[in-house]
Protein backbone atom coordinates (compact mmCIF):
# COMPACT_ATOMS: atom_id res chain seq x y z
CA UNK A 1 0.00 0.00 0.00
CA UNK A 2 1.26 3.65 -1.11
CA UNK A 3 1.36 6.08 1.58
CA UNK A 4 -1.58 7.95 2.10
CA UNK A 5 -2.30 11.15 1.89
CA UNK A 6 -4.89 13.61 3.82
CA UNK A 7 -6.11 16.52 1.13
CA UNK A 8 -7.07 19.57 4.02
CA UNK A 9 -9.72 20.48 1.03
CA UNK A 10 -11.52 17.63 0.71
CA UNK A 11 -10.66 15.73 4.08
CA UNK A 12 -9.91 12.88 2.20
CA UNK A 13 -7.07 9.72 2.66
CA UNK A 14 -6.65 8.83 -0.59
CA UNK A 15 -3.77 6.55 -1.96
CA UNK A 16 -3.21 2.72 -3.87
CA UNK A 17 -3.08 -0.52 -2.72
CA UNK A 18 -1.50 -3.13 -4.89
CA UNK A 19 -2.80 -6.34 -4.13
CA UNK A 20 -0.37 -9.53 -2.97
CA UNK A 21 -2.41 -11.47 -5.53
CA UNK A 22 -5.51 -10.88 -7.72
CA UNK A 23 -8.44 -9.03 -6.12
CA UNK A 24 -11.52 -8.00 -7.56
CA UNK A 25 -13.23 -5.86 -4.47
CA UNK A 26 -17.09 -6.26 -6.17
CA UNK A 27 -16.90 -9.96 -5.88
CA UNK A 28 -15.01 -9.84 -2.85
CA UNK A 29 -17.74 -7.24 -1.02
CA UNK A 30 -20.65 -8.29 -2.85
CA UNK A 31 -21.60 -10.56 0.39
CA UNK A 32 -22.01 -7.11 2.81
CA UNK A 33 -24.47 -5.69 0.37
CA UNK A 34 -27.95 -5.87 1.29
CA UNK A 35 -30.02 -4.99 -1.90
CA UNK A 36 -28.98 -2.20 -4.81
CA UNK A 37 -30.64 0.29 -2.21
CA UNK A 38 -28.40 -0.53 1.02
CA UNK A 39 -27.39 2.62 2.40
CA UNK A 40 -24.19 1.57 3.50
CA UNK A 41 -22.87 -0.36 0.17
CA UNK A 42 -23.25 1.02 -3.51
CA UNK A 43 -21.82 -0.46 -6.48
CA UNK A 44 -21.65 2.37 -9.27
CA UNK A 45 -19.68 2.53 -12.20
CA UNK A 46 -17.16 4.99 -10.74
CA UNK A 47 -16.33 2.42 -8.11
CA UNK A 48 -17.89 1.11 -4.72
CA UNK A 49 -19.10 3.55 -2.06
CA UNK A 50 -19.37 1.82 1.57
CA UNK A 51 -19.48 3.94 4.67
CA UNK A 52 -19.19 2.04 8.28
CA UNK A 53 -18.56 2.85 11.65
CA UNK A 54 -15.40 2.15 12.58
CA UNK A 55 -13.27 2.03 16.37
CA UNK A 56 -12.56 5.51 15.48
CA UNK A 57 -15.93 6.74 14.09
CA UNK A 58 -17.83 7.35 10.69
CA UNK A 59 -16.47 6.56 7.61
CA UNK A 60 -17.01 6.75 3.80
CA UNK A 61 -14.45 4.43 1.96
CA UNK A 62 -14.32 4.82 -2.13
CA UNK A 63 -12.71 2.31 -4.39
CA UNK A 64 -11.96 1.93 -8.17
CA UNK A 65 -9.59 -0.25 -9.54
CA UNK A 66 -6.91 0.80 -11.88
CA UNK A 67 -4.95 -2.97 -12.20
CA UNK A 68 -2.95 -4.03 -10.92
CA UNK A 69 -3.79 -1.23 -8.31
CA UNK A 70 -6.98 -0.46 -5.93
CA UNK A 71 -7.34 3.28 -5.25
CA UNK A 72 -9.22 4.86 -2.31
CA UNK A 73 -10.39 7.67 -0.62
CA UNK A 74 -11.58 7.85 2.64
CA UNK A 75 -13.74 10.46 4.43
CA UNK A 76 -14.54 11.09 8.10
CA UNK A 77 -13.10 10.18 11.82
CA UNK A 78 -12.63 6.60 10.55
CA UNK A 79 -10.78 7.28 7.43
CA UNK A 80 -7.35 6.47 8.66
CA UNK A 81 -8.99 2.89 10.57
CA UNK A 82 -10.58 2.40 7.48
CA UNK A 83 -7.85 2.82 5.17
CA UNK A 84 -4.96 0.42 7.37
CA UNK A 85 -7.54 -2.02 7.47
CA UNK A 86 -8.58 -2.40 3.76
CA UNK A 87 -6.24 -4.98 3.10
CA UNK A 88 -8.20 -7.06 5.82
CA UNK A 89 -11.69 -6.33 3.93
CA UNK A 90 -10.59 -6.75 1.00
CA UNK A 91 -9.15 -10.42 1.84
CA UNK A 92 -5.69 -9.84 1.30
CA UNK A 93 -4.56 -12.54 4.45
CA UNK A 94 -7.27 -15.12 2.83
CA UNK A 95 -5.40 -18.08 1.68
CA UNK A 96 -6.71 -20.26 -1.16
CA UNK A 97 -3.57 -21.81 -1.66
CA UNK A 98 -4.32 -25.26 -0.30
CA UNK A 99 -7.93 -25.84 -1.34
CA UNK A 100 -7.77 -28.15 -4.01
CA UNK A 101 -11.13 -27.96 -6.60
CA UNK A 102 -9.64 -30.01 -9.54
CA UNK A 103 -11.82 -32.79 -8.64
CA UNK A 104 -14.90 -30.92 -9.85
CA UNK A 105 -15.96 -29.62 -12.63
CA UNK A 106 -18.47 -26.42 -11.42
CA UNK A 107 -16.03 -25.72 -8.99
CA UNK A 108 -12.83 -25.58 -11.05
CA UNK A 109 -14.59 -23.87 -13.97
CA UNK A 110 -15.72 -20.94 -11.24
CA UNK A 111 -12.09 -20.89 -9.56
CA UNK A 112 -10.60 -19.87 -12.54
CA UNK A 113 -13.40 -17.79 -14.08
CA UNK A 114 -13.35 -15.54 -10.54
CA UNK A 115 -9.42 -15.53 -9.53
CA UNK A 116 -10.48 -12.60 -7.58
CA UNK A 117 -12.70 -13.63 -5.58
CA UNK A 118 -11.69 -13.44 -1.46
CA UNK A 119 -13.64 -13.92 2.03
CA UNK A 120 -13.78 -10.46 3.24
CA UNK A 121 -13.30 -9.54 7.08
CA UNK A 122 -14.90 -6.19 8.10
CA UNK A 123 -13.64 -7.46 11.50
CA UNK A 124 -16.72 -5.19 12.91
CA UNK A 125 -18.58 -7.91 14.36
CA UNK A 126 -22.00 -5.70 15.14
CA UNK A 127 -22.00 -4.17 11.87
CA UNK A 128 -22.71 -7.99 10.39
CA UNK A 129 -24.66 -9.17 13.57
CA UNK A 130 -27.58 -6.67 12.79
CA UNK A 131 -28.50 -7.26 9.08
CA UNK A 132 -27.86 -10.88 9.66
CA UNK A 133 -31.00 -11.08 12.13
CA UNK A 134 -33.48 -9.07 10.47
CA UNK A 135 -32.64 -11.87 8.03
CA UNK A 136 -33.83 -14.47 10.53
CA UNK A 137 -36.95 -16.42 9.31
CA UNK A 138 -38.23 -14.08 6.74
CA UNK A 139 -37.25 -13.29 3.08
CA UNK A 140 -34.49 -11.75 1.97
CA UNK A 141 -36.65 -9.02 0.08
CA UNK A 142 -38.45 -7.98 3.55
CA UNK A 143 -34.97 -8.39 5.62
CA UNK A 144 -33.05 -5.74 3.31
CA UNK A 145 -36.43 -3.18 3.56
CA UNK A 146 -36.18 -3.57 7.59
CA UNK A 147 -32.20 -2.51 7.04
CA UNK A 148 -32.80 -0.14 4.63
CA UNK A 149 -35.89 1.68 6.58
CA UNK A 150 -34.05 1.59 10.03
CA UNK A 151 -30.33 3.19 8.78
CA UNK A 152 -31.78 5.59 6.77
CA UNK A 153 -34.38 6.69 9.82
CA UNK A 154 -31.61 5.97 12.63
CA UNK A 155 -28.22 5.91 10.87
CA UNK A 156 -25.94 9.23 10.60
CA UNK A 157 -24.58 11.03 7.17
CA UNK A 158 -21.97 9.51 5.47
CA UNK A 159 -19.09 11.51 5.45
CA UNK A 160 -17.67 12.95 2.30
CA UNK A 161 -18.83 13.26 -1.43
CA UNK A 162 -21.08 9.77 -0.85
CA UNK A 163 -23.79 9.42 -3.24
CA UNK A 164 -27.62 10.52 -2.13
CA UNK A 165 -28.96 8.42 0.30
CA UNK A 166 -26.03 6.38 1.74
CA UNK A 167 -26.08 6.47 5.26
CA UNK A 168 -24.03 5.02 8.45
CA UNK A 169 -25.46 2.18 10.06
CA UNK A 170 -26.21 3.12 14.29
CA UNK A 171 -24.03 1.90 16.91
CA UNK A 172 -24.55 -0.56 19.26
CA UNK A 173 -25.82 1.65 21.84
CA UNK A 174 -27.73 3.50 19.02
CA UNK A 175 -29.29 0.67 18.02
CA UNK A 176 -30.32 -0.09 21.35
CA UNK A 177 -31.98 3.22 21.65
CA UNK A 178 -34.37 2.63 19.10
CA UNK A 179 -37.74 2.17 20.42
CA UNK A 180 -40.44 -0.90 19.83
CA UNK A 181 -42.64 1.04 17.75
CA UNK A 182 -40.16 1.83 15.39
CA UNK A 183 -38.62 -1.43 15.05
CA UNK A 184 -42.34 -2.46 14.04
CA UNK A 185 -43.05 0.16 11.91
CA UNK A 186 -39.89 -1.32 9.51
CA UNK A 187 -41.32 -4.80 9.89
CA UNK A 188 -39.16 -6.03 12.74
CA UNK A 189 -40.85 -8.68 14.76
CA UNK A 190 -40.48 -8.42 18.52
CA UNK A 191 -38.23 -11.83 18.98
CA UNK A 192 -35.24 -9.94 16.02
CA UNK A 193 -35.64 -6.42 17.68
CA UNK A 194 -34.88 -8.65 21.17
CA UNK A 195 -32.28 -9.90 19.84
CA UNK A 196 -30.67 -7.24 18.58
CA UNK A 197 -30.91 -5.33 21.73
CA UNK A 198 -29.40 -8.53 23.72
CA UNK A 199 -26.37 -8.16 21.49
CA UNK A 200 -26.39 -4.45 21.63
CA UNK A 201 -25.81 -4.76 25.70
CA UNK A 202 -22.76 -7.40 24.99
CA UNK A 203 -21.53 -5.41 22.00
CA UNK A 204 -18.55 -4.79 23.20
CA UNK A 205 -17.83 -8.40 24.31
CA UNK A 206 -18.91 -9.71 20.89
CA UNK A 207 -15.96 -7.68 19.53
CA UNK A 208 -13.51 -8.64 21.50
CA UNK A 209 -13.67 -12.43 19.54
CA UNK A 210 -12.45 -10.77 16.38
CA UNK A 211 -9.01 -11.32 18.10
CA UNK A 212 -9.25 -14.90 18.31
CA UNK A 213 -8.55 -15.42 14.33
CA UNK A 214 -10.59 -16.28 11.49
CA UNK A 215 -13.89 -17.72 13.16
CA UNK A 216 -14.45 -20.92 14.07
CA UNK A 217 -16.38 -23.32 16.87
CA UNK A 218 -15.04 -21.13 19.84
CA UNK A 219 -15.92 -18.17 17.76
CA UNK A 220 -19.40 -19.61 17.37
CA UNK A 221 -20.12 -20.46 20.57
CA UNK A 222 -19.00 -16.94 21.82
CA UNK A 223 -21.61 -15.23 19.36
CA UNK A 224 -24.29 -18.06 20.34
CA UNK A 225 -24.47 -16.58 24.44
CA UNK A 226 -26.47 -14.31 22.76
CA UNK A 227 -29.93 -15.12 22.99
CA UNK A 228 -31.64 -15.57 19.86
CA UNK A 229 -28.41 -16.12 17.86
CA UNK A 230 -28.72 -19.30 16.88
CA UNK A 231 -25.76 -21.81 14.13
CA UNK A 232 -27.28 -19.71 10.82
CA UNK A 233 -26.56 -16.25 12.65
CA UNK A 234 -23.21 -17.28 14.18
CA UNK A 235 -22.33 -18.15 10.40
CA UNK A 236 -23.44 -15.31 8.46
CA UNK A 237 -21.57 -13.49 11.04
CA UNK A 238 -18.07 -14.66 11.62
CA UNK A 239 -18.34 -15.45 7.17
CA UNK A 240 -18.26 -11.08 7.12
CA UNK A 241 -16.39 -10.14 10.24
CA UNK A 242 -13.98 -12.66 10.77
CA UNK A 243 -13.38 -13.23 7.24
CA UNK A 244 -14.10 -17.04 8.48
CA UNK A 245 -13.85 -19.25 5.47
CA UNK A 246 -14.95 -22.26 6.56
CA UNK A 247 -18.19 -22.25 8.96
CA UNK A 248 -21.03 -22.82 6.54
CA UNK A 249 -24.83 -21.33 7.07
CA UNK A 250 -26.61 -23.92 8.47
CA UNK A 251 -30.64 -23.67 8.45
CA UNK A 252 -30.56 -21.72 5.34
CA UNK A 253 -33.63 -21.54 2.74
CA UNK A 254 -31.78 -21.91 -0.04
CA UNK A 255 -28.15 -23.19 0.25
CA UNK A 256 -28.88 -26.75 0.31
CA UNK A 257 -30.34 -27.02 -2.53
CA UNK A 258 -27.98 -24.73 -4.73
CA UNK A 259 -25.01 -26.93 -3.19
CA UNK A 260 -26.99 -30.40 -3.96
CA UNK A 261 -27.28 -29.01 -7.92
CA UNK A 262 -23.72 -27.46 -7.99
CA UNK A 263 -22.32 -30.79 -7.10
CA UNK A 264 -24.39 -33.64 -7.83
CA UNK A 265 -27.30 -32.30 -9.96
CA UNK A 266 -30.31 -32.51 -7.45
CA UNK A 267 -31.66 -30.90 -3.89
CA UNK A 268 -30.27 -32.15 -0.75
CA UNK A 269 -31.21 -30.99 2.86
CA UNK A 270 -28.73 -29.69 5.71
CA UNK A 271 -27.46 -32.86 6.57
CA UNK A 272 -27.03 -33.77 2.82
CA UNK A 273 -24.72 -30.31 2.02
CA UNK A 274 -22.44 -30.78 4.95
CA UNK A 275 -22.04 -34.57 3.49
CA UNK A 276 -21.20 -32.81 0.02
CA UNK A 277 -18.94 -29.89 1.69
CA UNK A 278 -16.83 -32.25 4.00
CA UNK A 279 -14.07 -33.00 1.32
CA UNK A 280 -13.67 -29.40 1.49
CA UNK A 281 -13.54 -29.17 5.13
CA UNK A 282 -11.68 -26.20 6.15
CA UNK A 283 -12.60 -24.24 3.37
CA UNK A 284 -16.45 -24.80 2.75
CA UNK A 285 -17.35 -21.70 2.90
CA UNK A 286 -14.96 -21.07 0.22
CA UNK A 287 -16.33 -23.60 -2.13
CA UNK A 288 -20.06 -22.12 -1.29
CA UNK A 289 -18.58 -18.83 -2.82
CA UNK A 290 -17.52 -20.21 -5.37
CA UNK A 291 -20.72 -22.56 -6.08
CA UNK A 292 -22.84 -18.53 -5.39
CA UNK A 293 -20.39 -17.29 -8.30
CA UNK A 294 -20.68 -20.30 -10.58
CA UNK A 295 -24.29 -19.51 -11.95
CA UNK A 296 -25.57 -22.25 -11.05
CA UNK A 297 -29.25 -22.17 -10.28
CA UNK A 298 -31.76 -24.42 -8.82
CA UNK A 299 -34.96 -25.12 -10.78
CA UNK A 300 -38.39 -23.88 -9.19
CA UNK A 301 -39.75 -26.84 -8.85
CA UNK A 302 -41.96 -25.86 -5.50
CA UNK A 303 -43.25 -22.99 -4.00
CA UNK A 304 -41.80 -20.14 -2.49
CA UNK A 305 -41.63 -18.93 1.42
CA UNK A 306 -44.42 -16.96 2.00
CA UNK A 307 -44.04 -13.40 3.06
CA UNK A 308 -44.90 -12.20 6.56
CA UNK A 309 -45.71 -8.57 6.89
CA UNK A 310 -44.60 -8.26 10.67
CA UNK A 311 -46.43 -4.38 10.85
CA UNK A 312 -49.65 -5.73 10.87
CA UNK A 313 -49.24 -7.88 13.77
Amino acid sequence: MTEASTHPIAHAVTGTWRPPHPIDPAQVLWPLRRSSHDPTLRFEPGGIWRTSRTPQGSVTLHLSVTRPEIRYAAWGPGAEWAVAQLPELLGAGDDWSDLDTTGHPVLDRSRRAHPGLRIPRTTLVFESLVPAVLEQRVVGADARRSWRELVTRFGSPAPGPAPAGMRVAPSALEWGRIPSWEWHRAGVDPGRAATVLAAARVADGLQRTVSRGRGGPSVVGALRTVPGIGVWTAAEIVQRAHGDPDTVSVGDYHLPALVGWALIGRAVDDDGMLELLEPWRGHRHRVMRLIESSGVRVPRLGHRAPRVDHRRR
